[in-house]
């Protein structure tokens, strides 16, 4: 599925961002991590944009600020986010978003528009209770719960004239 342009370019003045980045430095000192340019400037561009990017249209970006890094040093930066709880991959769009609940322990769902390719994050613990309680009967280790759920968007709901689900 190839990722619809976003109008928006990042705005690193924007509070919001410069907040979760603050608390981003914040985090990876107390765990002796160094959160580079690179990858602080990749998490910049995730908050800012608001949306999932590829990691191609992360590249892009890196090129446009005037860096020209190549593909792996994008990737190891998403890696670094994501083991961090920072960054989550999007599996079905091949993307990445910025996390709206960094450092809170949760089972993110995510609610992925088909027609415009917007990711909304909320918590799934009914989702994550249900896998548990089939991991226990199962023998499994559950790890991780990543719920996406692919659908229509309320705004292209309206576009459509297509009624949300309630």
């Amino acid at each position: 599925m190839q990722m619809k342009p976003h109008q928006q370019s990042p705005d690193p003045s924007n509070r919001a961002v410069s907040a979760c980045l603050e608390r981003a430095e914040l985090f990876f000192e107390g765990k002796r991590k160094r959160l580079t340019p690179i990858r602080r400037r990749v998490l910049e561009i995730l908050l800012a944009q608001g949306c999932a990017m590829t990691a191609y249209k992360i590249l892009d970006q890196l090129k446009a600020d005037g860096k020209a890094p190549h593909p792996p040093v994008a990737y190891r930066a998403l890696d670094f986010l994501v083991e961090f709880g920072f960054v989550h991959k999007i599996e079905h769009l091949n993307a990445y978003v910025a996390c709206t609940h960094p450092h809170a322990h949760h089972a993110p769902a995510f609610m992925i528009c088909r027609l415009c390719d917007k990711v909304t994050e909320t918590a799934s613990p009914a989702s994550t209770d249900m896998m548990q309680r089939l991991a226990r009967e199962t023998g499994f280790v559950v790890e991780e719960t990543i719920l996406e759920a692919v659908g229509i968007c309320p705004d292209c709901c309206d576009d459509a004239g297509v009624a949300p689900s309630t």
